[in-house]
Formats: structure tokens, C-alpha cells, sequence
């Protein structure tokens, strides 16, 4: 296989959780334009059936199930229907996850007055909701011994942002999980199983909106300091997240593996002058 042909997903089976997102909507999407069969897995039903029906107007397969991430009942019932229906999991997309506004210290906040119990629920959705799923579908990639899991990161896990407490300590801990998960991986199971994770960079989602823009839709102080500071001059669009999405979970990087790629217009990279 050479050339393109490494970039195909045909013929493959990948869960995606965290599909009913905004950056979950293009990253499904792109993976069923890539040929795989995609299990759009999440808590709400309306949404994921949305993402079924675009991957299928698309000319694509897929299927919604729903489960919570931090549920391993309800992972190992939603691993039960999709091998019922297809036979094989190929591939795992750790999507779920985001802030939560009770783990954000405010401006107008004393530092010490974090919320501990948010905190720990930010850490829980981030970090567990990664290692959960990845217990559950991780070990019908393991036996087979050949597939790709890959988790997404953030650029707070590389270079610490404000405000975001609870955020920025899942996502190191995300990283951390997704070196630690590469290795052990490889030497029980063998060179065809890997795991890599993605760390996007600033991109609009319902979770940091509020952080984002303003009342009346313009973007606000914090906003627009993140875009001072990237050298493409703009936030993120959902679609540029998936051309690395693809590669990882293909052919094209069976040889890559404990490794966090940061997709983020250049900020990690930029010192300010």
C-alpha cells in the first residue's frame, strides 16, 4: 500500500464518542467520507442520529448508541450492539469531554474559592472518559492486534491556560494516559496497536462559547488574545482537525505511536515576538 491508499479507513469499523459535539460533527463526518463504518456513540439520541443521517446522505455507513462515557455498563452494552452489528472494532476516537463552567476560576474569583467538586467532575469527563472507553473498545483492538485508539488533548496541556483549572489538568493527564497506554500496548500486544492523541487549539464548541464570545456575538478580551497569539491570526474550523484525525487512525502512521499532535494555527509555537 502506497500513496493515498495509506489514508483509507475502507472496510473499517471506528467508535467515535463525543460525535455530538461540534468538533465531533466534522471529525465522524470525515471519518465516514474516509470509507470506515462509524459508531456514533453518546448521551443523546436526537443528536447522534443526526450524525448517522449526514454520514449517510454522505454515501457512508454508521450507527448511534447511546451511553455515557463514565458508565462501563452501559460502554460494555454499547460494545455488545455494535459487534452484534458489524463484527470488529478497528478503531477508537476518545471525543468526549470539554470544560465545565463550575471548574473555571473567574476573573472576579479569590483563587482559593475553587470549586473542588467541579473540578473533579471536569477531571472525570476529560480524563476517565478517555480511559473508560479505551477499557472497554481498547481490548477488542488489543486481541485482534491490530488498530488504532486516538484521544484528544489541548493546547492547555502543553502550554497552561488561565481559568481553565480542572481542563488543563485532565488534558495533561489525557497525554500522560496516551504515552503510558502506547507503550504498555505495544509490548503485550504487538506493533499493530497504537495510540496517539490530538491537541487542538482554540476552536468555537458549546463548552467554551461563553469564554469566547460576547452577548451580542463578537468575541471577547480573552478571545481575541488567543488570536494575537496565533500566528494564523483566527480561531479554528472544526474540518481542520480531521485531516490529522484520519491519518492517525490509518495505515498512514502505523509506525507513529505515543504521540500528541498539536493542530492549533501555530500558538504552541509562537513566543510573542
Amino acid at each position: 500500500m502506497s500513496g493515498i491508499e495509506q489514508f483509507s479507513l475502507a472496510g473499517k469499523v471506528i467508535v467515535m464518542t463525543g460525535a455530538t459535539g461540534i468538533l465531533g460533527e466534522a471529525m465522524s463526518l470525515a471519518i465516514g467520507q474516509a470509507g470506515a463504518k462509524v459508531a456514533i456513540l453518546g448521551r443523546n439520541r436526537e443528536r447522534a442520529e443526526e450524525r448517522v443521517a449526514a454520514i449517510e446522505a454522505a454515501g457512508g455507513e454508521a450507527m448511534a448508541v447511546l451511553g455515557d462515557v463514565l458508565d462501563e455498563k452501559e460502554m460494555q452494552s454499547a460494545k455488545e450492539a455494535i459487534l452484534e452489528a458489524w463484527g470488529t472494532i478497528d478503531g477508537l476516537v476518545n471525543a468526549a469531554g470539554g470544560n465545565i463552567p463550575g471548574a473555571t476560576v473567574m476573573p472576579d474569583q479569590n483563587l482559593f474559592d475553587t470549586k473542588i467538586e467541579d473540578t473533579k467532575k471536569a477531571v472525570d469527563l476529560n480524563l476517565f472518559g478517555t480511559i473508560i472507553p479505551t477499557q472497554v473498545f481498547g481490548r477488542v483492538i488489543a486481541e485482534k492486534g491490530k488498530g488504532a485508539i486516538v484521544n484528544i488533548s489541548s493546547l492547555t496541556a502543553q502550554r497552561p491556560l488561565t481559568r481553565v483549572l480542572g481542563y488543563t489538568i485532565a488534558k495533561k493527564a489525557v497525554e500522560a494516559y496516551t504515552q503510558w497506554m502506547a507503550v504498555e500496548l505495544a509490548q503485550r500486544y504487538g506493533d499493530g496497536v497504537r495510540v496517539n492523541a490530538i491537541a487542538p487549539g482554540v476552536f468555537l464548541t458549546e463548552q467554551n462559547r461563553t469564554l469566547l464570545l460576547n452577548a451580542d456575538g463578537g468575541y471577547t478580551d480573552r478571545a481575541q488574545k488567543f488570536i494575537n497569539n496565533t500566528p494564523f491570526r483566527r480561531l479554528g474550523n472544526p474540518e481542520e482537525l480531521t485531516g490529522t484525525l484520519i491519518y492517525l487512525l490509518s495505515d498512514a502512521s502505523k509506525f507513529v505511536s505515543g504521540e500528541t499532535i498539536l493542530v492549533d494555527g501555530g500558538f504552541n509555537a509562537f513566543s510573542g515576538v
